[in-house]
């Protein structure tokens, strides 16, 4: 198991670190830190210091999950732009402490809502990202941008590819795309395979975002892991279980699979 550990990152609410650390440095899992609004508005920037050192006399890796509860980076409204780019940019000051590889991101496109309006909505989602890039590229991270409800890849496709740059990549999630994704898996790898820098693994049985382990539910592990393998990436990897028993099975259950095996990790 500790060889299967080494490949992945654990997601881990700030708000909960203080609760697991000692389990984290005990198993010596890498974390993606996920800092909700809630742990962002009483924020330590001391206490975060001091956990960052901890993690790192470890030798443990991070990466980060920004908040994307009520954010719109893409918003016909000036304003509702502002205050998610005020709120996503205080994950973006943590990056000289925390020294994060990955930061993702939710570009939070959704055809119900943005309703015949997808150039707008890009306009507005380029401007948003580039405001982002050059502090990134300062601090040596990479905005991944993660599919949520997208039924289709078109738009993130077209997003990436305004962006062009090395320091934003596409984080697939596995999960998103078993219950929101309406286009075929061989459609999205065709369009966004070229831009996976970082995956996000868990399973449902795509009526519910019930973040399930890894091959616990009906996601096309399989198909997916050869289609990556084909490939010229190199992904980052975070297990997004929501409890602790999940994680476990997830690790025994890619270690039992060998789904990793051969990518370039």
């Amino acid at each position: 198991m500790p060889d299967m550990i080494r490949k992945v990152h654990v997601h881990m609410p700030y708000l909960l670190l203080g609760r697991h650390l000692p389990m984290v440095l005990a198993k010596k899992l890498n974390l993606e830190i996920y800092f909700s609004h809630d742990a962002l508005q009483s924020l330590d920037r001391n206490q975060c210091a001091k956990v960052s050192r901890t993690l790192e006399n470890a030798g443990l890796k991070v990466t980060f999950h920004a908040p994307f509860m009520d954010l719109r980076p893409g918003a016909l409204d000036d304003g509702i732009r502002r205050a998610s780019l005020d709120r996503i940019r205080q994950v973006f000051d943590l990056i000289p402490i925390f020294k994060p590889l990955k930061i993702v991101c939710h570009p939070s496109f959704d055809q119900r809502y943005y309703v015949s309006c997808d150039d707008l909505w890009l306009e507005n989602s380029v401007n948003f990202w580039r405001q982002l890039i050059v502090q990134a590229e300062d601090g040596g991270a990479v905005i991944a941008l993660e599919n949520v409800y997208e039924r289709e890849p078109g738009i993130l496709r077209r997003l990436l590819e305004a962006l062009h740059s090395r320091q934003v990549c596409f984080c697939f999630d596995t999960g998103h795309f078993n219950v929101f994704a309406r286009a075929p898996l061989e459609d999205w790898m065709e369009q966004l395979g070229r831009f996976i820098g970082h995956l996000h693994l868990h399973d449902n049985f795509g009526k519910f975002d019930e973040h399930l382990p890894v091959g616990g539910a009906t996601f096309p592990f399989g198909l997916f892991f050869a289609a990556l393998k084909k490939l010229d990436v190199r992904p980052t990897v975070t297990l997004e279980a929501h409890a602790e028993e999940h994680l476990w099975q997830s690790l025994a259950n890619l270690r039992n699979s060998s789904y990793l095996d051969g990518l370039n990790l």
